[in-house]
């Protein structure tokens, strides 16, 4: 036994997590982290709650999950500040298009290129290649249907750039019913 060894056992099972997630180069899994821990994953999982519930309460730091992984993100009322301090320039803002485009996929995944451009009403190819290229949008597969078209999704990036822990914390979308749009013509749309 080490002389750190009884230190590093009184700490709590949220300290030790937080811990391997300021460290990890990429988003963790539950499953990850009950291997590193030997823990078991319902143990990980209610810890992670209680991390998330304490980074909240005026902390710079929040956790970020996206499909089942997780991270350690700056808070995202402190962008400015940490851009500033690390010098970044604000070239990082979006068109109205990749916004649009943006909003489309995150509330509509998984969906095509022509379901899209069908919201949009305008050709969307140069938005969605942009935002391959920067990472905020990614392919997650292909229909069934004739030509086998690419269904695009979100990405963990997504979530960075507009500072959201999930996509659970989306506002909610409002119904194209309420736009005059029926569930048939909604539905159309969407596997165009």
């Amino acid at each position: 036994m080490t002389d750190s060894e009884p230190y590093r056992q009184s700490l709590s099972l949220d300290a030790r997590i937080e811990a391997i997630l300021f460290v990890a180069p990429a988003p963790v899994s539950i499953q990850q982290l009950a291997e590193a821990l030997a823990t078991a994953p319902g143990e990980i999982e209610e810890s992670l709650r209680r991390l998330d519930r304490a980074l909240q309460n005026a902390r710079g730091i929040r956790l970020q999950r996206h499909e089942g992984r997780y991270q350690l993100t700056t808070a995202p009322e402190l962008a400015e500040e940490v851009e500033k301090f690390l010098g970044l320039e604000a070239t990082a803002r979006l068109s109205r298009a990749a916004l649009e485009t943006l909003a489309i996929v995150a509330y509509r995944q998984p969906i095509t290129r022509p379901g899209v451009d069908a919201i949009r009403g305008v050709n969307s190819d140069g938005v969605i290649k942009s935002l391959l290229s920067k990472g905020l949008i990614q392919e997650i597969g292909r229909t069934e249907g004739p030509g086998r078209p690419i269904l695009y999704g979100s990405t963990q990036d997504f979530l960075s750039h507009f500072g959201i822990n999930s996509l659970d914390d989306l506002p909610p979308f409002e119904l194209l019913e309420q736009e005059g749009v029926s569930q048939d013509e909604e539905q159309r749309l969407l596997k165009d």
